[in-house]
């Protein structure tokens, strides 16, 4: 079957990327600690539902002139998809975030840009350098050190985050299609509206009335996460997947770190020497393109001199 390449120019440089993911990371990391505190007291399906239309609010603004302008019928179905794996991909992460450790969730999320790695190569043309994929492996590595899988007992929110990754980079990849052509913003807020209407019957089917301290929770949660969908789009816009993908990885340490400061999470001397790992390949990685994009922007002598 042919594959269809999609070529993109990036006008700003490789670091631009990387700012941005890493202020994805951060963000998200709110989201995660937000949402342990709100604990399993909402089932997964309404609190996912909340929290997007708390999000879908803020993005009315950027929504309404772009649907008062008119989309191509094959744009809306390609957000309506993204919708629909986002909102399972959300269900799923909101119930394994309740059940098991912050480190865990994260760890086994991790396996997620595998399947983004992959499909970038596949589907968007993006040149697989070396540097590239080893910092992607080192990274994935470092993530499974922590996680050590094989040793415990399979429980139900594990397999609900396992079933999340795949979902996620499907929402990703498509994101990533969409920033060729589309506003940031109205990525971000598109993905606020379709995951809103994917999520209402899920959420209905299990609905409870939510306490003023839940709904409040879940409001920071729709900020959090609107302006990390945001700089995430934002990074994706700037860089190729292959430069971003290893920034991800830093969320990792910064979720461990929460998990024991906040939450009293152990952590051991495994979560070290993988947030160790993850840290080494996310440098190299950042230190590498720092220096192909000076040396690409940096004049030869005879013309600096013209």
């Amino acid at each position: 079957m042919a594959t269809r390449h999609i070529q993109q120019e990036y006008s700003a440089a490789p670091w631009v990327g990387i700012a941005w993911m890493a202020t994805t990371g951060l963000l998200f990391v709110f989201v995660i600690g937000t949402v342990r505190w709100l604990g399993a007291g909402i089932p997964a399906a309404e609190s996912a539902f909340i929290r997007y239309v708390f999000g879908l609010i803020l993005m009315l603004p950027f929504i309404l002139p772009a649907l008062r302008r008119g989309m191509p019928r094959r744009v809306l179905a390609v957000y309506s998809v993204r919708g629909l794996a986002h909102a399972l991909a959300v269900i799923l992460w909101f119930y394994a975030m309740a059940r098991i450790p912050i480190a865990e969730v994260t760890a086994i999320g991790y396996t997620s840009p595998i399947y983004i790695t992959i499909g970038a190569a596949l589907f968007f043309g993006e040149r697989m350098a070396l540097r590239r994929i080893l910092a992607v492996v080192a990274s994935f590595i470092g993530a499974m050190i922590i996680l050590r899988p094989g040793i415990q007992e399979i429980s139900s929110g594990q397999i609900a985050q396992v079933a999340s990754a795949p979902l996620f980079a499907v929402s990703y990849l498509i994101a990533k299609r969409l920033t060729v052509n589309e506003n940031p913003t109205v990525v971000v807020g598109m993905l606020s509206a379709f995951v809103t209407l994917a999520l209402a019957p899920f959420a209905f089917a299990v609905w409870q009335t939510p306490t003023m301290t839940q709904l409040i929770g879940l409001a920071l949660v729709a900020v959090f996460a609107t302006l990390g969908h945001f700089a995430m789009t934002k990074a994706l816009q700037a860089a190729p997947l292959m430069v971003t993908q290893p920034v991800t990885f830093l969320q990792l340490v910064w979720s461990t770190l929460l998990g024991v400061l906040a939450f009293g999470e152990p952590a051991d001397f495994w979560v070290l020497l993988g947030g160790a790992v993850i840290i080494a390949s996310v440098s190299f990685i950042s230190y590498r393109e720092w220096v192909l994009s000076r040396r690409a922007t940096t004049p030869p002598p005879e013309e600096a001199v013209r």
